[in-house]
């Protein structure tokens, strides 16, 4: 039972995605159609910071005492030229293919927000959020130490729309300088946004919880400095400074809510910063609840009742997520507070990273340290649920016996945790329910043998008749102890595998869970170094195999992306492991 509800949960985008192509029609031939579906709730419920300037042109950091938005015009980059789009998601809104190589689509989605048509408005948004890291709150990272200057510095919200009964936002990420910016320059490079693009289409294919990707495009003029890593380099660190294009990647969600975003204006509560401070933690509370869940919580019922429902809700899509994410290989890298999405899907792709050779502290990010590694990620999670409880307790206080059931939630996240990755593991394996021992003995000997993880679980979902298949994914030479181990693994494996099911079902469905194809950042980086020299061939040729993870490809495409990493790209900087630099 666990095996099957797993599966199920692990394909649903995929399949929700089909059932609003079938669903959907090419209505939105231009922008101006887009503009007519603006629906801006974030901006009509909730309180614009009172000290805003009414032109949008707020762009240097500054202190924001109250309020849950700012309103922003986002700078344009120069001569815009595209890169990218993602067919598949323009096919789910309803968007023709020619709108994302349109003058006009272009201009909007590369900063220019000056010639939109109404209601569409000329303005952007961007918000400011708290930080915790490891459920531990920090203040070092806003400039002025109160905690009133960190938030949205780069990533600015353009629209909110209402497309085929779903509600959506697109925000643009290096869009300018925002109130939040901390004194930097508010844009992305392409090396990034190639990053995150690729990243947010591959996720949704595999079918984890993701924002998603729209659009790419990249100045032909503008260029920034960041500290990245010379070619061949082996530092921890970054070891010069190089000057990379500017780009914009808009990306898409329900919302963009964080944790971080509750945590802000809980605090404000707590310690009454200001007179509107609990209303406008209820405020979001119920904005969070009317974005993301809506759909499981009645809006007939009190506060303190939505908010239990809500936490529940967020409790259940986290733990999903993170499940997820190990099922997949997938480390964030970098899983604070404020790059956890209250909608419960991956957010943010910055430090991240595919776990290659097995290895459970896997961290790719050089600043991130081990709480935020590959196995550690469901006790990163729990931390930040702890924190999201933490920002939820004000509007509680009356309500004991709701603040007992969120208590009661809390307390019980490990379990919950434990036993959804038990169901995802049982699930990569084939089995029906969950065996300790065996899993114990499958990871010493992927440590011990250095085994790639995701060629590993592909190979193993063909129940292969002796352990040669297997090898295909070890890093290292079986001596004859290890190749004796690994056989009798392979021996009490297959007597675990159901007897009802025939060895087709049953590697049907673990190929279900276990993708062939993985986004390798060596597969990442020559794309994007392409790309800054105007050849996005590689960068398209990802994309199109990234979204079929799971499928048989050429065999072209098989001997190209199906295969070890090679020796040259161990610790190798920017591939092995990377600064956060953006």
């Amino acid at each position: 039972m666990h095996e099957q509800n797993f599966t199920v949960k692990a394909m649903k985008s995929a399949a929700t995605e089909n059932r609003s192509n079938q669903q959907s029609l090419r209505t939105i031939e231009k922008l101006d159609d887009l503009a007519q579906l603006a629906d801006y709730s974030l901006l009509e419920s909730l309180s614009p910071d009172p000290e805003a300037k009414a032109n949008g042109e707020d762009h240097a950091p500054r202190q924001v005492f109250s309020g849950h938005y700012v309103p922003v015009a986002p700078t344009p980059i120069g001569e815009p030229e595209y890169v990218a789009h993602s067919p598949l998601f323009f096919e789910e809104l309803g968007f023709a293919d020619s709108m994302a190589h349109s003058d006009h689509f272009m201009q909007v989605f590369s900063g220019d927000l000056s010639q939109v048509a109404e209601p569409m408005h000329k303005l952007g948004w961007a918000t400011g959020y708290a930080l915790s890291i490891f459920g531990t709150e920090y203040y070092q990272q806003c400039p002025f130490g109160t905690g009133n200057g960190y938030g949205d510095g780069r990533a600015i919200s353009v629209l909110e729309a209402v497309i085929n009964e779903q509600r959506w936002e697109m925000q643009l990420k290096g869009g300018g300088r925002t109130p939040y910016c901390r004194g930097a320059d508010g844009r992305a490079v392409l090396r990034s946004s190639v990053r995150e693009f690729l990243a947010q289409e591959y996720m949704h294919a595999l079918g984890v919880p993701t924002s998603r990707s729209l659009s790419l495009y990249v100045s032909k003029t503008d260029t920034v400095h960041r500290p990245w890593y010379s070619e061949g380099s082996r530092s921890h660190d970054p070891d010069m400074m190089v000057a990379e294009p500017v780009a914009i990647t808009t990306r898409v969600a329900p919302s963009f809510l964080r944790v971080g975003q509750l945590e802000l204006f809980g605090r404000r509560a707590r310690e009454r910063e200001h007179p509107h401070a609990l209303q406008q933690l209820e405020q979001i509370v119920l904005h969070a609840i009317d974005r993301e869940y809506a759909d499981v919580i009645d809006p007939g019922l009190s506060t303190g009742k939505k908010v239990v429902l809500l936490a529940q809700a967020f409790h259940d899509g986290l733990i999903a997520l993170v499940t997820h994410w190990i099922r997949v290989g997938y480390c964030q890298g970098n899983f604070n507070s404020d790059n956890c999405s209250v909608g419960g899907f991956t957010l943010d792709y910055g430090p991240f990273g595919f776990c290659e050779a097995f290895d459970p502290h896997f961290q790719p990010w050089t600043g991130g340290g081990q709480h935020f590694a590959f196995w550690n990620q469901p006790v990163a999670a729990q931390r930040n649920f702890e924190m999201f409880c933490i920002a939820l307790r004000p509007l509680l206080e009356s309500c004991p016996a709701q603040m007992e059931q969120l208590d009661a939630l809390l307390a019980g996240f490990t379990d919950a945790i434990h036993a959804e990755l038990e169901a995802m593991w049982a699930a990569k394996l084939g089995l029906e329910s969950f065996d300790r021992e065996l899993f114990g003995a499958l990871t010493n000997l992927m440590l011990e043998t250095s085994v790639d993880y995701t060629l590993f679980f592909r190979e193993l979902s063909s129940i292969p008749e002796d352990i040669e298949p297997l090898k295909r994914s070890f890093y290292s030479e079986l001596n004859g102890t290890l190749e004796s181990r690994w056989c009798a693994w392979q021996n009490n494996w297959k007597l675990l595998l159901s007897g009802d099911r025939s060895p087709k079902e049953i590697s049907n469905q673990m190929k279900q869970v276990n993708p062939k194809y993985c986004l390798r950042e060596w597969f990442l980086a020559p794309a994007y170094r392409q790309a800054a020299r105007g050849d996005y061939a590689l960068v398209r040729e990802l994309q199109t195999v990234m979204i079929q993870p799971y499928a048989e490809q050429s065999q072209a495409i098989e001997d190209k992306y199906y295969r070890l990493r090679p020796q040259e790209f161990n610790n190798l900087g920017g591939v092995s492991h990377m600064s956060c630099s953006s």
